[in-house]
């Protein structure tokens, strides 16, 4: 029996599953509904569909280098247990390493492709998972990177996968002093390299603020330009890594650092995980108990 396009929809509203995971059930099954929802079931897809509407704003970030390529990537979780579960460490292995050699334009693309050979996508393979651990997971972001023989990547990994970092130093191949970079965009979390790579609406925003801030303080109006024009360059060593102190040594800037070392840092990406995302209100002991009852 052919499978229509209505009958995958149909089921998809049915379980919540995935397009091309009702499309598989429907073919399996020879099109036959209710077993197409049994397949699904016994798959565990249905019941993490079931999860889908879970807050999960917990989780890891991980990042994997081969090569020239690397990869930074957050996947979300319900409780930051799970984070410590082989299963969910196997799982961002497994995820970093189709990322890497697949590089997917996104992750709605990520989510569609095959992740073995037999056929499993990113996205049944996920919610496979799911069934096991008994937790919402799901793949939020991921950035790919890549550079020259003659350049560095600074991948860095704080508080077991809370934050995550990659950057990429051109003109170097210390990787370590990458690295030292990429601790310190962890630790201080730069909104931008450079001066220049700051938006020009962001920049007039800010100086209409200092600039009301200074009226405010009852400074004279002649002077205020030049007032606001100085406490725009602390506004830059705020959220500009270039002009930032060294968290490693305060007394030199990053820009200083990265000059001496004849590199240049071509871009970054700093990863906390949840950052933007409802968090679930509960209480510690409550957590504990809903982990002992799985």
């Amino acid at each position: 029996m052919a499978v229509t396009a209505s009958m995958v929809k149909e089921l998809r509203e049915k379980t919540g599953a995935g397009m091309m995971d009702c499309k598989k059930a429907l073919q399996e099954t020879e099109g036959d509904m209710d077993q197409a929802i049994d397949y699904l079931r016994e798959k565990g897809i249905s019941k993490a569909a079931k999860k889908a509407d879970r807050i999960a704003a917990e989780g890891s970030a991980y990042t994997l280098t081969e090569g020239n390529t690397a990869v930074l990537f957050e996947v979300n979780c319900e409780t930051d247990f799970v984070t410590k579960n082989d299963q969910f460490k196997a799982l961002l292995s497994e995820l970093a390493k189709h990322l890497l050699s697949q590089k997917p334009a996104n992750v709605e693309e990520a989510l569609q492709q095959p992740l073995h050979g037999d056929g499993e996508t990113v996205e049944t393979f996920i919610n496979n998972n799911i069934a096991k651990i008994g937790e919402k997971l799901s793949l939020r972001r991921f950035i790919i990177a890549e550079k020259t023989d003659n350049d560095a990547f600074g991948a860095y990994i704080h508080m077991g996968g809370n934050i995550g970092v990659l950057t990429v130093l051109e003109g170097t191949t210390d990787e370590s002093f990458a690295k030292d970079i990429a601790m310190h965009i962890a630790a201080v979390n730069p909104r931008f390299v450079s001066r220049d790579a700051v938006d020009a609406e962001t920049v007039e925003k800010e100086r209409e603020v200092l600039k009301q801030q200074a009226l405010n303080e009852g400074k004279p109006e002649k002077i205020v330009e030049k007032m606001v024009e100085g406490r725009l360059g602390k506004f830059f060593e705020e959220i500009c890594l270039l002009e930032q102190s060294f968290v490693k040594d305060p007394d030199q800037k990053v820009k200083q650092l990265v000059a001496d070392k004849g590199a240049t840092i071509a871009d970054f990406a700093r990863y906390e995980v949840g950052e933007g995302m409802e968090k679930r209100q509960e209480n510690f002991a409550e957590e504990v108990m809903n982990q002992v009852n799985k």
